[in-house]
């Protein structure tokens, strides 16, 4: 079972065990028996954090569940790839991709150093 803080007006912080299930629920202060909140201590550097830092990994975390698309199915879906990407169908003033005779790929275009994606 996991530890959780929760802190009693008077008596301050303390822990107890407690199943995933109770998280949410009030609990029972040792002292005084008054039912006390949860609460969650942050380390002391996180208030003091750069703004866009903090904001960074906070994105991080979040997009750490996404799901992993496969190229095709990211294909489908995303529409600035299909305008902006060489490897679709030929457009006007658009890279395409080529083999030379030894079979290596060549990419004639403004970025060469873009090799795949």
């Amino acid at each position: 079972m996991p530890v959780y803080d929760y802190k009693c007006r008077e008596h301050g912080l303390f822990n107890t065990l407690a199943t995933m299930a109770d998280a949410g629920k009030p609990s029972e202060c040792p002292n005084c028996k008054e039912l006390s909140p949860r609460v969650i201590v942050l380390p002391a550097k996180i208030g003091t954090m750069d703004t866009a830092k903090r904001t960074a990994l906070e994105r991080n975390e979040r997009a750490r569940h996404e799901p992993v698309f496969s190229t095709a199915e990211r294909r489908e879906r995303d529409q600035e790839h299909s305008r902006s990407c060489g490897c679709g169908s030929p457009k006007p003033g658009k890279a395409m991709l080529f083999y030379t005779a030894d079979g290596k790929k060549m990419f004639p275009s403004m970025r060469p150093w873009m090799i795949s994606h």
